[in-house]
């Protein structure tokens, strides 16, 4: 067999076919020059200016919670699957969020500090959706009916006023 035909096909060739499929490559992130890989806090977030949903999480959730909460929005629809994720520090009294047609606030400290960061009027257009915190949802069946409530209620309220 020619040494030729075993070798892998050049990275321009795997794009292109990656592209054909459909599919998005995952690139890794780079490490610093501090020799620090950058977390995902550090990044800047999108700035979009008239995003469908954002999900308003507290700082301290823990992976179980985030799963459970990440499996129900993806069951609810590609808006809500593609929902920006806000994470909430304690006490934090101001918050920096984009401004939506929806939020879904995971707790009364998130649907606070949402109330004093966003303009007024961009509230009295938004729906604003509280629901229990995510770690009461792990073994609480009223709290995940509540969750359910929510999201089938944002999921219409974004279909009727969708693009």
């Amino acid at each position: 067999m020619n040494a030729q035909a075993v070798a892998p096909a050049g990275a321009s060739h795997r794009a292109r076919v990656l592209r054909a499929l459909g599919l998005t490559p995952w690139l890794r992130r780079q490490v610093g020059a501090d020799g620090v890989m950058p977390s995902l806090d550090d990044e800047p977030s999108p700035a979009s200016a008239n995003a469908d949903c954002v999900v308003l999480l507290p700082a301290t959730c823990g992976t179980r919670e985030l799963d459970l909460l990440g499996r129900a929005l993806n069951s609810a629809g590609a808006a809500l699957a593609r929902a920006g994720r806000v994470r909430v520090q304690p006490g934090e009294a101001e918050i920096a969020v984009p401004q939506a047609r929806a939020y879904l606030a995971c707790g009364e400290a998130q649907a606070h500090a949402l109330g004093r960061s966003l303009p007024m009027q961009a509230t009295a257009q938004a729906q604003i959706v509280l629901v229990d915190e995510p770690g009461l949802l792990l073994g609480d069946a009223a709290a995940k009916r509540r969750l359910w409530i929510a999201l089938r209620t944002l999921r219409r309220s974004l279909a009727t006023t969708g693009h």
